[in-house]
């Protein structure tokens, strides 16, 4: 935990302070902030609180009351639910606009930690409880010079391995190539998955690939049960992700779609090159922000793709948020690229990393083009491929 630079942060946003609060790992968000040890014990509420100015304070049951030992700031104690709430009210006695991990209509749900009832608590002491949501950006979504290079490893390796991924599928099912001609999407997972092994990558669930069809389920997964074949004529959707397998990494994500033994039909190009336009306007949008130094905010991102899907006329099949946030986890703290399931007001800061993955879902296939970014100050620039035009296999 860096004291100084969450202090000075409060003092930027105007908020008297930051409340720290947890039971039974409710809130892994303040695990991580303050490098707690995740797997603790933790079966009573603690309650941690980083003024803007001044000694941090800590607030344990008596029978936990070494929980919070590792953070500096000093120490009170309860035991009954009336002690806790006289010890609470005297630990952020003088302080009223008091950040948690809180949204307003849970509007940005992924940092939505603290129950209902402390707020309603805290409120009846007359606090005003404000969102944490930029606070968790900075102090989680920000990435180091080593986590930004470990991103840069992953894409290198990624990149090769899907690139080598469709040579492979073509050789597979063509046995004038040597293939035995039949290959399955879970066939290619595997390979995939092998591929990414030898790289020393690691990575949460997937790689995806999806043909015809199951392209059109965003969120397809195939298994050894239930996998579809690969065909000549069929179009094909991979979705490959993995980070360098060692603590601290961030996460490399793409999707790409191509087409199996044929050239694209018209209607595919049609809605190929529509992806390509959103998934640009948004590239564009945040590029133009960061090098004219202006704030820009996720829902933004999001509303720079969805208006050329939508005025192309396939706005009902784009049914997800255009980008994530992208860290240590896949899907990390800091702001999405979306209006659509959130109204995301989080800002872009600079050295994060996030996908712009806008995308077409219609009954017969569906379209996705994935690439991501990395900001700095002054600068915004996609970190990979970015692909131009559908892969012939």
């Amino acid at each position: 935990m860096n004291l100084d630079a969450i202090q000075t942060a409060l003092r930027e946003a105007g908020f008297d302070g930051w409340l720290f609060y947890d039971h039974h790992h409710r809130d892994p968000i303040a695990a991580h902030i303050l490098g707690l040890d995740e797997k603790a014990h933790v079966t009573r509420r603690w309650y941690y609180f980083i003024p803007a100015e001044g000694e941090p304070r800590r607030l344990v049951h008596r029978i936990e009351q070494g929980r919070l030992d590792t953070l500096p700031g000093s120490k009170a104690v309860y035991s009954s639910w009336q002690e806790l709430h006289t010890r609470l009210a005297a630990m952020l006695g003088g302080f009223r606009r008091i950040a948690m991990q809180y949204s307003p209509n849970n509007d940005i749900m992924y940092v939505s930690m603290v129950d209902a009832g402390t707020v309603e608590f805290l409120r009846s002491l007359g606090k005003q409880i404000v969102s944490s949501a930029d606070l968790v950006s900075q102090f989680e979504a920000v990435l180091s010079a080593e986590q930004m290079e470990s991103h840069a490893v992953a894409q290198r390796a990624i990149d090769a391995i899907l690139w080598e991924g469709w040579q492979e599928m073509g050789r597979r099912l063509r046995p004038t190539f040597g293939g035995e001609g039949q290959f399955s999407e879970y066939d290619h997972v595997a390979w995939l998955s092998e591929a990414m092994r030898r790289e020393n990558l690691a990575w949460e669930n997937g790689p995806n690939v999806s043909v015809n069809a199951n392209s059109s389920d965003s969120h397809y997964e195939p298994t050894a049960e239930r996998s579809a074949p690969i065909r000549e004529g069929d179009f094909v959707l991979i979705d490959i992700w993995g980070r360098v397998d060692k603590p601290g990494t961030v996460f490399y994500d793409i999707t790409w779609t191509g087409v199996v033994g044929r050239e694209p039909s018209a209607y595919e190009q049609q809605v190929f090159e529509t992806v390509c336009s959103a998934r640009d306007a948004a590239i564009s949008a945040v590029e133009s922000a960061f090098k004219e130094g202006r704030e820009m905010r996720g829902f933004e991102g999001d509303d720079a793709a969805r208006t050329v899907i939508r005025d192309a006329g396939f706005g009902e099949y784009f049914t997800h948020r255009t980008g994530h946030n992208i860290g240590q986890e896949i899907h990390g703290s800091g702001a999405h690229l979306d209006n659509l399931e959130t109204h995301d007001e989080r800002r872009i800061l600079p050295y994060t990393c996030f996908s712009v993955e806008p995308g077409i879902y219609l009954p017969e296939f569906g379209v996705r083009s994935e690439v991501d970014m990395m900001t700095a100050p002054g600068e915004a620039c996609v970190t990979g491929k970015i692909q131009r035009e559908l892969v012939r296999i």
